[in-house]
């Protein structure tokens, strides 16, 4: 399925959530693609024969379907296009909104073997770039992995983050304009820590978990002793030594002890 006259139009005059991912991800090969397709110096590649992106096209309106059986939320306005009210060279066309308007919806049709972080790493850009574009700061990712699983992510728009992401294509866009190759950048997408993880079975764990445990004995009993010494230097004693230790009050009075 290949794009219409009026997408191709659509997408020459502006960064869309696709453009994102390539903007933000570190490819300096695609980003230069990018840059010549926007210039007009190369033609955007024919996707209707790329079995990958075919599977996503025709697998989106089953994803909706899918995620409103699956979690009750009705998505809407489906491949409505839009354009950012504060940036005239962002925009993009929505797979969907959903929860009344409020969050960007996106479906994406993955390999059985992705990893969670790598579908997130890698559409984290795309997900920031159509809250900007709709004014709303929340996102939900429903994936489908291969044929046998399905899952979703929300997230939050990271307000450092997208400042980042829309300096990146604002300067994209520049080179755009003055014709100007750009420049490579690679961020990450920030991460909220909400896993907790039973380490037992991983060696390296085990063995400085029993380091930390052996010395943390050890330094228990050091500095009992170290303040135990200590306190028995009276304030007349500028140095007292004995069986190998020796402590020193130094000219502000602070104790400093040695042993051999």
């Amino acid at each position: 399925m290949a794009l219409t006259k009026e997408q191709k139009e659509f997408r020459s005059k502006l960064l869309g959530g696709s453009d994102a991912n390539t903007i933000m991800g570190g490819d300096e090969e695609r980003l230069l693609k990018l840059w010549k397709i926007k210039t007009g110096q190369e033609e955007d590649d024919d996707l209707s024969d790329a079995l990958p992106v075919q599977m996503g096209v025709f697998t989106e309106p089953f994803n909706i379907q899918w995620f409103t059986k699956q979690t009750g939320r009705h998505v809407a306005d489906n491949g409505v296009q839009k354009v950012s009210v504060s940036h005239s060279f962002m925009g993009c066309t929505l797979d969907g909104l959903t929860d009344d308007g409020l969050t960007v919806f996106e479906a994406k049709h993955v390999s059985a073997f992705a990893k969670d972080d790598e579908i997130m790493d890698r559409y984290y850009p795309q997900l920031t770039h159509n809250m900007l574009v709709c004014g709303v700061e929340k996102a939900v990712l429903s994936v489908f992995y291969g044929n046998h699983k399905w899952d979703k992510y929300d997230i939050n728009l990271d307000a450092i983050y997208a400042d980042i992401l829309i300096g990146a294509e604002q300067r994209f866009w520049e080179c755009v304009k003055s014709g100007t190759p750009p420049v490579t950048i690679t961020v990450r997408p920030p991460v909220d820590a909400v896993r907790r993880v039973d380490m037992t079975g991983n060696n390296a764990w085990a063995n400085f978990a029993n380091q930390l445990q052996l010395n943390s004995v050890g330094k228990k009993l050091y500095d009992e002793a170290a303040s135990g010494l200590k306190g028995l230097m009276e304030e007349d004693m500028a140095e007292a030594f004995g069986y190998g230790v020796s402590i020193k009050r130094d000219k502000r009075g602070a104790l400093r002890l040695k042993g051999d």
